[in-house]
């Protein structure tokens, strides 16, 4: 049996390959801001979204020859920051089909892996959902 839900007010549902274009940041910056206005959001990342919190991304990304003295966070690191500051009203999950299917079955700690099936109780449990990416 799937593990339960907690009610959200909204369900974003992050699709596609991350890299691709501006969506990542963009998605990051509208779950930050409307967390800093008390409400609380579950995300779903399907496709090469799984790989945003994939374990092996540690702290960093890779060096930037232009920069390279200063460290940037890897979004790994920036997901986990925001799971940290909003315990209890951030949630993130990460389709288990996708993510093995695309070598990123460990994933970092406090993000869930549940199945594609268990997608219609993540969408019951929010009060709007939002779509991001490609179908």
């Amino acid at each position: 049996m799937a593990r339960p839900v907690p009610r959200t007010d909204v369900l974003m549902v992050l699709m596609g390959a991350p890299h691709e274009s501006d969506l990542t940041t963009s998605v990051l910056r509208l779950v930050q801001a409307m967390l800093e206005r008390g409400g609380s959001v579950q995300v779903w990342a399907c496709g090469y979204a799984t790989t945003l919190t994939q374990a092996s991304l540690g702290a960093h990304k890779p060096r930037d020859i232009a920069h390279w003295s200063r460290a940037y966070p890897s979004t790994a690191a920036l997901v986990g920051e925001l799971l940290a500051a909003f315990p209890g009203r951030l949630h993130w999950y990460v389709c288990r089909f996708c993510s093995e299917d695309r070598g990123a079955g460990e994933q970092m700690p406090g993000v869930a892996l549940r199945g594609p099936s268990a997608f219609a109780a993540n969408g019951a449990a929010a009060a709007k959902t939002m779509m991001v990416g490609v179908l």
